[in-house]
């Protein structure tokens, strides 16, 4: 059967079965108009003739192309026949496709106007869950912030505030050496101590503070002078413990870049202001102590230095008097030099005489007694001399003045560098001491503890806020988490 004498429903159905939803024909169709277009192939064209025939087609293209140039097709039609014929069963085939799609396109819209219609939505009513809700809001936000809001401005009673500030600082004085550093010899340098700002930071929380601040406050008689304020009065026992606990409470700290800032809240201002400047009395205390301590490590190696050097030369002084004692002389070194002095001395008269002998004798007869004289007094002086050098050499008890000289020497080298070592020892103590003092450490308060005018606390329109803030948050949560748990039932 050919392609005009299908009928449309046919060529509909064949198209539906497609995946591009063309029918059969016109695919067919596209592939025969394609031999023209496409190169020459390897299978020959449908018309064509068989061998012997009068004449071939020289396109040979695959399976479905057209046939060669000058070959007859069917029926005697040629090429622009063809391709018409192809042209109108196309036309045929998608007006074929328009339909069918029209028809289920019917076929859709009387299905969905067939179709059942749900009815309107009804009125929301308010059920028992929403009763509930409603209830939870009133029970757990609207009523505690009423009844916080009534013990804020009825029974809670008013706190005074008074802030201090203050800071370590270490002031350092310029020294000698620093002459060639530059401007910092002319002026005292001032610079912040860190470690002992963290040092008093730790001690103003610290239990020792407590203790001490008590003994001159009373801190429990100060913080109970709201006995009908149960939450911002004091409530703990005599214990230290619940007083630092308290002292938590009420005091506030903060520490920035070496700066100390202190909040401290009673009920009354005065007591508020005594707290503050007895917590800067005892960190001044603090303080000063850190410094003395500071000061005497600065001092115990100068010291323990100084105290070397005194015994050693003690040491070397007594060895000198036992020296002196043992061979009763003072000085050595000065008997020696006398010795010297006498033996030069008769060395001089010596030799005068020498020269009156030898005058004497160019001019005096051989005889004359002045010559006898003369050579006499040369010869005792020559024996003098002989004993003031035998007198160099030993002493009374046979024991060589060289010897005891020696000894002496060493003894005063000995005395010399203790005494030297006692000198710089006594330079570097007094040093170490001026250091000392130049870098003392002191508080420098920035400021004063103030005394308050009006009550600051307790801030009742925050406290309000925060805690129906908290409360709305809380009920919120619960109501998510009631739903949730609904939805999966």
């Amino acid at each position: 059967m050919s392609a005009e004498d299908q009928t449309p429903g046919t060529t509909t159905e064949a198209a539906a079965n497609r995946p591009d939803g063309r029918s059969p024909d016109t695919q067919s169709t596209e592939g025969r108009t394609q031999g023209p277009a496409q190169g020459r192939g390897n299978a020959q064209g449908p018309n064509r003739q068989p061998q012997g025939g009068p004449r071939q087609g020289p396109g040979h293209g695959p399976q479905g192309q057209g046939p060669g140039k000058g070959g007859p097709g069917p029926k005697g039609q040629g090429p622009r026949a063809r391709a018409q014929m192809h042209r109108m069963k196309a036309a045929k085939s998608d007006a074929a496709t328009n339909a069918a799609q029209k028809q289920r396109i019917q076929q859709a819209r009387e299905k969905m106007a067939a179709a059942p219609v749900a009815p309107p939505a009804t009125r929301a009513k308010v059920q028992k869950r929403h009763r509930g809700l409603v209830g939870a809001f009133v029970l757990g936000v609207i009523l505690p912030t009423a009844i916080a809001g009534g013990y804020l401005y009825t029974r809670a009673v008013d706190q005074y505030a008074s802030y201090v500030g203050f800071s370590v600082r270490s002031e350092s004085a310029g020294t000698s050496t620093d002459v060639l550093g530059g401007l910092s010899s002319l002026v005292g340098v001032t610079s912040s101590s860190t470690s002992d700002t963290d040092v008093l930071f730790k001690f103003i929380q610290s239990r020792d503070l407590v203790e001490r601040v008590d003994q001159r406050m009373n801190l429990r008689e100060v913080w109970s002078k709201a006995p009908g304020d149960p939450i911002f009065g004091f409530r703990g026992n005599d214990s230290i413990e619940a007083l630092v606990k308290e002292w938590e409470r009420k005091v506030r700290i903060q520490y920035n870049d070496g700066m100390i800032d202190l909040r401290i809240l009673a009920f009354d201002p005065q007591d508020a202001q005594g707290i503050s400047q007895a917590i800067l009395d005892e960190g001044t205390v603090l303080i000063n102590e850190l410094n003395d301590i500071s000061r005497e490590d600065a001092l115990r190696y100068a010291r323990d230095e100084l105290e070397r050097a005194q015994e050693r030369l003690r040491a070397a002084r007594q060895a000198v008097t036992e020296f002196r004692n043992e061979y009763q002389i003072v000085d050595p070194e000065a008997d020696v030099q006398g010795q010297v002095g006498v033996v030069t001395s008769l060395q001089t008269q010596l030799a005068e005489q020498l020269v009156s002998l030898g005058l004497l004798r160019a001019n005096a007869q051989p005889e004359d007694p002045r010559i006898a004289q003369t050579e006499l007094r040369v010869q005792v002086i020559r024996e003098q001399i002989d004993d003031e050098r035998q007198k160099v050499g030993t002493n009374t008890e046979d024991v060589a003045l060289s010897e005891v000289v020696g000894q002496y020497e060493t003894l005063a080298v000995d005395r010399q560098f203790a005494e030297t070592s006692y000198t710089t020892a006594l330079a570097a103590f007094e040093s170490a001491r001026a250091e000392a003092v130049r870098q003392s450490r002191y508080l420098a308060p920035y400021i004063r503890p103030t005394l308050a005018q009006e009550p600051e606390f307790p801030q009742r329109g925050r406290l309000l806020a925060m805690i129906f803030g908290f409360l709305t948050l809380a009920w919120i949560i619960g109501c998510l988490a009631f739903y949730s748990l609904r939805d999966r039932r």
